[in-house]
């Protein structure tokens, strides 16, 4: 009996007074008339008005039943699209399969996103035969939200990719507009590198890259099921329009495309991102195999013209002069002219706009209830969480050298489009501006990486991978991390080899890691400084000396990038040993100047080592006095006066994590207030008060609670035992003993 593609649609039904707007499907089979157009009734099997043709309409549930808003079965165009690719591969009249096989592949790569090319890259790089299968060619690793890479903690994960022999500290580098150095004023642990980029320019070199590759093909179209062996081991990717890529491994990367849904105010559309429709089917056939699915939400603000903005009323915020860069690579250094950003805040008039209308945005509407970025949050949800706050700071950042468009950082919104230009104007500065593109939200579907082992493998399905926004995670920098994993692992996959698998201590990779794959992660993850308990080992300076030997036993580190390496280490190693045994007299012109600038007197002949590692000493004081080493860089000098001066704090922190075993069982007391442990996460500090765990086991397998809140509340714990003792021990003074002693004579 065969099958035909016709289809009929019912787009709009009532139930209990409410409009759903729904898809509902039903496969024409020849010769059977009990299957009629549920429409037009049983003489018309076929509705013409909507033969053969997909409609973009939402998803809808039906209150109190499983398809309520925690558990929505998205009856979209997507359910039309998975049933068309199960129609199609049935056979026909009892003959072989529709599906048109195609060439293998030894991976395949679905996404071409930020995860996806760092999971093409390094496959193909490792010798796999490698296919990157996306949606937009032209949309490869395109950058729709903030055009920046870097951050707090997220510029550890890009050095830590770079140094594994990824790529997108390298593009980062090379088409940079502005870079900056935050948290300088802090430990060298929380440096964080951040870059404005060029949207446009870094699009394209990516794809440059992708195209040069001898084993990699890039192709466009839609992939719409996995193909899973007898053996629950994936063997081929569908595509939409009926070809069957086989391989022996596949990364799914599928961003914010998943049945992606944007919103503006109470209006919607199919999309992954804006311009770009959505990933329809493969939702639905990940759900056949077994896996869970949920729904998460992420938000992007307008764009104005900057030749519309009054930029005399703005803080101009100019990049660094000193440029760092993110790669160890020195032949993507080099430095070019920079672009300012610049600064401007929220009104009374834009508070008032927005209090006035939350009832119009998708989440305080109640239309949408699917969890949003916690470290990200739309402007109303500032001005509701942060009620008593006057103002909040506004960035407008360009976009690239070649186009107007000005980002407006911290102002993504969810208000209708009618209102958004008006709320831009209560901005200083914008009073005159033009928007280019409104902001909007979007929902889409993603699986709770807990299905994954921490090399990104699934645990139902052999050589099928997960990786970036599909995992829960937010940002360009925590997708490209898990893609240079994915893309490895399922290259040693392939080759029969043992996965790489990094534990905490080892990375910031690690830890995104283990917090995705451990922890029941229900809003999207960013990777921040206070996630990692290993924070003072991680940083920035010395992210190639613990994972580019790493990369060079995976295959990912070439022989120049290695030979630049171990020369690095041993100028570094060669530079301590110099400066441990240098000294210099006690009235030296060094010791003199180091005495003045540390306040701390040199009373002995002392080593230069023991010099450096005194408060507010810094190498360019050696430099300064004829002690430094010319030969060195500025970088290297850098990472050795890091590890001086912070040699002891490292020691001290490596025995503070053994302990940290034997503290699981320590009891917490029943009336503590976390709300006013400042050293907590404020994440932290609400889980901990809504669970209120026992003892420090339980509170250390709490999600949202990291290794880095229990080492907080130890110490807090602690200090509260030792004041409690202290307070006891206080022996009271006797009554009158003042008085007496006050009359005795001396």
């Amino acid at each position: 009996m065969a099958v035909t593609t016709n289809r009929c649609y019912l787009q709009q039904m009532r139930y209990s007074g409410s409009m759903l707007r729904r898809i509902i499907s039903l496969p024409v089979i020849s010769g059977a008339s009990k299957h009629q157009c549920i429409t037009c009734g049983p003489k018309r099997p076929v509705c013409s008005s909507n033969n053969n043709r997909f409609t973009s309409v939402n998803s809808a549930w039906l209150p109190g039943s499983a398809h309520s808003p925690a558990r929505r079965l998205h009856l979209t165009a997507a359910a039309a699209a998975s049933e068309h690719a199960q129609a199609a591969a049935a056979p026909l009249g009892g003959a072989s399969s529709t599906w048109y096989d195609e060439e293998d592949y030894d991976v395949i790569v679905v996404g071409g996103g930020h995860a996806g090319c760092e999971a093409a890259l390094a496959s193909a790089r490792l010798g796999c035969k490698t296919l990157l299968l996306t949606l937009n060619l032209d949309r490869i690793a395109w950058q729709p939200c903030n055009p920046a890479v870097g951050g707090p903690a997220k510029s550890q994960l890009v050095h830590e990719v770079d140094a594994l022999g990824g790529e997108i500290g390298k593009m980062a580098d090379r088409c940079y507009l502005q870079k900056r150095v935050l948290n300088r004023s802090k430990g060298p642990a929380v440096w964080a590198l951040r870059a404005q980029t060029d949207k446009l320019e870094y699009a394209r070199e990516m794809r440059k890259v992708l195209e040069q590759e001898p084993n990699l093909q890039i192709r466009e179209g839609m992939a719409v099921d996995v193909d899973v062996g007898p053996n629950d081991e994936v063997v081929g990717v569908k595509t939409y329009f009926g070809i069957n890529f086989r391989c022996k491994a596949a990364v799914l990367t599928t961003g914010t495309f998943m049945n992606g849904t944007i919103w503006v105010g109470r209006q919607s559309m199919s999309a992954g991102r804006a311009g770009e429709g959505a990933s329809v089917g493969l939702t639905e056939a990940l759900q056949r195999i077994g896996f869970e699915l949920d729904r998460l939400k992420t938000g992007t603000p307008a764009r104005v013209d900057k030749r519309t903005v009054d930029f005399s009323r703005l803080e101009a915020q100019p990049g660094d002069e000193e440029v760092r860069w993110f790669s160890y690579d020195p032949e993507v250094h080099r430095p070019r002219d920079q672009l300012a950003c610049y600064l401007t805040h929220t009104t009374d008039s834009t508070h008032h706009l927005i209090r006035e209308n939350l009832k119009e945005t998708p989440i305080y509407g109640g239309w949408v209830d699917s969890k949003g970025p916690r470290y990200c949050p739309s402007i109303e949800d500032k001005i509701v969480r942060f009620a008593d706050k006057q103002s909040h700071q506004i960035f407008l950042e360009p976009e690239s050298r070649s186009t107007p468009e000005l980002y407006v950082q911290g102002f993504s919104t969810g208000l209708p489009e009618r209102l958004q230009l008006a709320l831009l104007h209560t901005l200083p500065g914008l009073e005159q501006c033009k928007m280019l593109r409104p902001a909007y939200a979007v929902e889409y579907d993603y699986l709770p990486a807990h299905q994954c082992h921490n090399t990104l493998e699934t645990k139902k399905v052999q050589g099928l991978f997960f990786s970036g926004q599909i995992n829960g995670t937010t940002g360009y920098e925590e997708a490209a991390a898990q893609g240079l994993i994915a893309g490895i692992n399922a290259a040693r996959r392939v080759q029969g080899k043992e996965m790489l698998s990094l534990t905490r201590d080892s990375s910031y990779l690690g830890t995104l890691l283990d917090d995705l794959v451990t922890k029941d992660l229900r809003e999207p993850y960013r990777m921040l400084t206070s996630r990692s308990e290993y924070r003072l080992l991680l940083r920035s300076d010395n992210a190639d000396q613990r994972l580019t030997p790493m990369g060079r036993d995976i295959g990912l580190v070439d022989e120049r990038r290695w030979r630049l390496f171990t020369e690095k280490q041993e100028r570094i190693a060669a530079e301590r040993q110099r400066l441990a045994a240098q000294r210099v007299a006690e009235g030296s012109e060094v010791a003199s100047a180091a005495s003045e600038a540390s306040g701390q007197r040199v009373v002995r002949s002392t080593t230069l080592e023991e010099l450096l590692r005194r408060p507010h000493i810094h190498y360019s004081l050696l430099d300064a006095h004829g002690h430094g080493n010319t030969e060195l860089t500025f970088w290297e000098k850098e990472c050795v006066e890091i590890d001086i001066k912070y040699a002891g704090f490292i020691t001290r922190q490596e025995k503070q994590l053994e302990q940290m075993a034997a503290k699981a069982s320590k009891k917490i007391p029943d009336d503590i207030d976390y709300l006013t442990i400042p050293t907590l996460s404020m994440e932290a500090r609400e889980k901990l008060s809504k669970v209120r765990p026992k003892d420090i086991g339980q509170a250390s397998r709490i999600g949202g609670v990291n290794p880095a809140d229990i080492s907080a509340l130890l110490v807090f714990l602690e200090v509260q035992r030792r004041r409690a003792e202290a307070s006891s021990s206080v022996v009271p003074v006797p009554a009158g003993m003042s008085k007496v002693a006050s009359t005795t004579p001396s």
